[in-house]
């Protein structure tokens, strides 16, 4: 895989067969033992994953978790490479990734509330089918301690 990696020809010349697909690498800069992953999983070292490494995403946007079960510390990784720990997180506290999940992207209407306090409470925001670049241009200058997404992604 690692072969593949290095020529992008004979990476277009596969066919793709799954909308979701990434690799791990066990160690940086897209070296050592390679798993592919095209669907969810869990536990990866109970995949037989040591360590992430490095990750290539060809197809579909993902989020990595430092805790097994998709629990913990969340990144997401869009189509490209991410060599190293530190080009999918700035945060020193943890450079330990244990599962992976795609993010299925649905059709539906996306709404999503935010909420100032935790435990849903306090002045809320709601964002309905928007690009919110700015919370400040929704009149929003409260922070963010909550979030329930009502529907979509």
């Amino acid at each position: 895989m690692a072969t593949d990696h290095q020529n992008p020809a004979t990476k277009q010349k596969q066919p793709v067969a799954s909308a979701f697909k990434l690799v791990i690498y066990e160690q940086e800069n897209f070296q050592g033992r390679c798993h592919e992953l095209t669907g969810p999983c869990n536990n990866l070292q109970e995949a037989g994953v040591e360590k992430v490494g490095s990750v290539l995403v060809q197809c579909g946007p993902w989020v990595g978790f430092e805790q097994p079960g998709c629990k913990g510390e969340q990144y997401v990784f869009e189509k490209g490479e991410y060599p190293r720990w530190d080009s999918w997180t700035n945060s020193r506290r943890s450079d330990c990734i244990v599962a992976f999940r795609p993010i299925k992207v649905d059709s539906q209407e996306h709404k999503i509330v935010l909420y100032e306090n935790p435990s849903f409470t306090g002045k809320k925001i709601e964002i309905i089918d928007d690009d919110v670049p700015s919370f400040h241009a929704h009149g929003y200058h409260e922070k963010v301690s909550s979030v329930r997404v009502q529907s979509g992604t």
